[in-house]
């Protein structure tokens, strides 16, 4: 019994033991992090920098010892490698984040002692390795390392790794010795080896998108690889060769043979590579995945033999040699959900360099033929001097229905195509010819010619339907012998040449030509663009744009072209069509039973369409002009109401709306015009009303033959120069300002005959001499006119006028009897009455002297009645 409690107690002594250290070690690891973390974070980062010729900086770091117990990890975020000079400031390594394991016991070590790594990984970011001119590389960081064991010791930090991975990264190399730059985008890959040995084999998985130029040629763009491989790795001599692998370039199988060797300040390469199989499904596979479609329901048959070798020194003097071949032999493939096959494809091409000097790289394809039901093409060509001046030479011969290419291939095309292409053409030209517009250098011959095609795109308004075209190429230019066209309701006829027609193929350059233009009826807005864009509102709109890349010589006839509405007749002229803006010159149409003469443009390069023209009328009819023409009805809106012809010159600039029509707040310009055979038709409010107002005005009856009216514009006010307007024997001046909104403010001044002032005014008159009458024939009255054409407000001064000429009249009345006053005191006073004069004479002196007296004599009595006062 006693035994039993022994072993009792014993055992809750060892389970308390037990516990107890159990404890211990969940307070040790859960405390660990706080207590080692900076330490040990520190320590790293310092190990590293002294053994760099660089900068290693983070943001923050965090130590666990459960993530993946029983390694502690640690993890570093915003990790940067910045270069020093002479790559200062360039960033060789960045990772969001970077983790890094090691045994638990490493974190127990002192200050100068080597840590040793099981495994790191990086994730979302970049190795960029850069060789620059002076074959100096960024990568080569590493400080020189002493001789004693101690500072190798205290300097080091031991890479025992078994296991890596990198998690969406970018690699890009350049090498400015060689021109070569090489990107691999979205990496993942996946490394497990022991790298504690110098011979080791690292069994690797990538995934990866690559790209690859080399002096400015693009050799391979953007394409899907994958390789899973067993890499045979020799760290002493630095050799890396291929044991198992299994790769695929988009969605083509291919197996590599061979190694690479990382020399002194060379690579060295024996590289062999080829197809597994030789079906023609491969040829596809070579199409990205997007392109290709699946491949799973394809039918095929024949070969496709995909090999090659490269061998050599890669350094800044040489590449390795290159012999890559492709070949088919009487192939075919069909898409299970297509109708059509592509038959008889046989294929010969090779990429080949046998000297090792980059610029000997050429390509040549010997043969390429296929037939679509009954159309067969063929070409064959060759590239060469790849890396300095590609040298092109081309021969392409056959037919191809452009409607079969969606039937035998899925491909997904903005617009579908329509047409027969025929060419048989041979061209001959080197790239640099094509960079420095030496044209000349252009050796063409044959013809192509299209027939039946339809494009329909961004950069055309409606469906282009071309019935036939064709071009004759020869060394000096294409020329156009032939182009019959239609879109919308519009028809063209085209002949001209084309003058820069590879400056456009290869340069992104405008196209450029000479044409020759005929139609029997162009619509303006069938060939303009349509652009979507964002207002301030976030929604979308269409604005019509001029396309951009022409610059295109026109010398038109049409006989029907319909711009705004408006139809004109017998149009001819010179069009140029330049950036982005139509420029007009010598333009004559007959139009509104006249003709019209205009010089001007419209462009739309910028953020709003603007247009400048001078425009000359001829007897335009003024109702159909000023009825169907916005502009000139708001330019003039009293036009309205009258019949007959105007000749006008205009001059306006302004900015246009998105259907290309002219906002009319915007214009601003002059306007001289004279009326022809001109009359009232009676559908003027403004006019009424004056009429109302002034009885004795009939405006039907005004004259408005010979007219001449002079107008100024500007942000939709329209200033009216003084106009003389006759009405019987009465003349007018107007004179004044419009708005674009109708709004109204005009004077008209107006000589009225005082016969119109009625019989008070008459009669008065009747009162006047003759002479004193004769004076008095008309007033001047002040017409002021306000509100709006459709609602306007006429006052006068008519009655102020006629009671001013009252009192003129009263005036003169006085006058006249005043006058005749002193007519009759001088007769008297010159003795001039009637009988015997001695007696007259003695009778007026007596009279004389008796008003002398009375008028003197009284101021003689007055005078002494003041003295007596005094």
């Amino acid at each position: 019994m006693e035994e039993k409690k022994k072993k009792t107690s014993t055992t809750k002594k060892v389970v308390k033991w037990v516990l107890g250290i159990f404890l211990v070690l969940i307070i040790l690891l859960i405390s660990a992090p706080f207590l080692f973390k900076d330490r040990i974070v520190k320590l790293i980062a310092d190990s590293i920098n002294k053994n760099i010729n660089a900068e290693l900086t983070y943001t923050d770091s965090d130590l666990s010892l459960f993530t993946n117990f029983p390694l502690a990890e640690i993890t570093l975020d915003s990790v940067k490698v910045i270069n020093k000079a002479p790559f200062e400031g360039d960033t060789l390594y960045f990772a969001k984040k970077l983790q890094l394991s090691m045994e638990l016991t490493e974190l127990l070590k002192k200050q100068g002692e080597a840590m040793e790594l099981k495994s790191f990984s990086s994730k979302n970011g970049l190795v960029n390795i850069i060789i620059n001119k002076d074959n100096v590389a960024n990568y080569d960081i590493a400080k020189a390392t002493t001789s004693t064991t101690e500072n190798t010791a205290e300097s080091s930090l031991a890479l025992n790794i078994n296991s890596y991975a990198l998690e969406n990264m970018d690699f890009l190399y350049t090498d400015e010795t060689t021109l070569m730059n090489l990107k691999l985008d979205s990496i993942n890959h996946t490394g497990k080896g022991n790298f504690a040995k110098e011979i080791l084999d690292l069994d690797t998985k990538t995934t990866a998108k690559l790209s690859l130029d080399m002096e400015k040629i693009n050799y391979i763009s953007n394409v899907d690889v994958t390789l899973d491989a067993i890499l045979a790795i020799n760290l002493k001599e630095l050799k890396y060769t291929f044991k198992e692998n299994k790769g695929f370039i988009n969605q083509l199988p291919i197996e590599f043979d061979g190694f690479i060797q990382v020399l002194d300040s060379t690579q060295l390469y024996d590289i062999r590579f080829k197809t597994p199989t030789s079906s023609f499904k491969n040829a596809l596979a070579l199409l990205p995945k997007q392109y290709s479609g699946n491949l799973a329901k394809i039918q095929t048959k024949g070969n496709f033999d995909l090999q090659g070798e490269i061998k050599g020194i890669y350094s800044k003097t040489s590449i390795p040699k290159i012999n890559v071949s492709l070949a088919s032999q009487n192939a075919m493939f069909k898409y299970s959900d297509l109708p059509k096959a592509v038959r008889n494809i046989n294929l010969n091409a090779k990429v080949i360099n046998d000297s090792g000097n980059s610029k000997d790289t050429y390509i040549a394809v010997d043969k390429l033929t296929f037939r679509i039901d009954e159309d067969v093409f063929s070409t064959n060509g060759k590239i060469s001097n790849l890396t300095t001046n590609p040298n092109v030479n081309l021969n392409a011969k056959g037919k191809i229905n452009l409607e079969n290419i969606s039937k035998v291939y899925p491909v997904s095309l903005e617009q579908d195509l329509k047409g027969i292409v025929t060419a048989d053409v041979t061209t001959a030209f080197d790239m640099s010819s094509i960079e420095n517009k030496r044209y000349q250098n252009v050796k063409n011959s044959g013809n192509i010619s299209v027939e039946n095609f339809k494009y329909d795109g961004n950069q055309v308004a409606n469906p282009i339907n071309i019935n036939k075209t064709s071009l004759n190429f020869n060394t000096a230019k294409i020329t156009l012998t032939e182009f019959d066209a239609k879109t919308g309701t519009s028809d063209l006829a085209l002949t001209g040449t084309l003058d820069n027609f590879y400056g456009f193929l290869f340069n992104d350059e405008n196209l450029e030509g000479n044409f020759k233009l005929n139609s029997n009826s162009l619509k303006v807005d069938d060939f303009l663009a349509k652009e979507t864009t964002n207002n301030s509102e976030n929604q979308n709109s269409e604005t019509l744009k001029i396309p951009s890349f022409l610059d295109i010589s026109l010398t038109a006839n049409a006989k029907n072209v319909l711009y705004d509405n408006i139809n004109l007749a017998n149009v001819s002229g010179n069009l140029q069509i330049k950036d982005e803006a139509i420029s007009l010159s010598n333009l004559k149409t007959n139009v509104f039973g006249g003709n019209i003469g205009l010089n001007g443009n419209v462009s739309t390069k910028g953020e709003s369409p603007t247009f400048s023209m001078n425009l000359n009328l001829a007897e335009l009819n003024i109702a159909q002009s000023f009825n169907d023409l916005d502009m000139l009805t708001s330019i003039a809106p009293i036009a309205k109401a009258l019949e007959g012809k105007v000749n006008s010159t205009i001059n306006l600039t302004g900015v246009l709306d998105e259907n290309l029509s002219p906002k009319l707040n915007t214009i601003t310009g002059d306007l001289l015009g004279q009326l022809l055979n001109t009359r009232f038709k009676g559908n003027s409010k403004m006019l009424s009303v004056l009429g109302e107002r002034l009885s004795f005005l009939d405006p039907q009856k005004f004259n408005f033959d010979q007219i001449t009216a002079k107008l100024n514009f500007n942000n939709g006010v329209v200033t009216v120069k003084p106009i003389p307007i006759s009405y019987k024997d009465i003349n007018l001046t107007i004179a004044g300002t419009h708005s674009f909104d109708k709004s109204v403010n005009y004077n008209i001044n107006i000589d009225v005959p005082v016969k119109y002032l009625g019989n008070t005014v008459t009669s008065a008159l009747q009162k006047l001499t003759p002479k004193d009458a004769a004076e008095i024939q008309s007033i001047p009255v002040t017409a002021t006119v306000y509100g709006t054409f459709t609602n306007p407000n006429v006052t006068t001064n008519l009655q102020q006028a006629t009671t001013n000429l009252l009192q003129t009249i009263v005036e003169k009345q006085k006058q006249s009897l005043l006058n005749t006053g002193k007519d009759k005191l001088n007769d008297l006073l010159n003795g001039n009455t009637k009988g015997d004069s001695t007696k007259n004479n003695n009778n007026t002196k007596n009279n004389i002297k008796n008003i002398i007296k009375v008028i003197f004599g009284k101021k003689k009595d007055s005078l002494k009645k003041k003295d007596s006062i005094n």
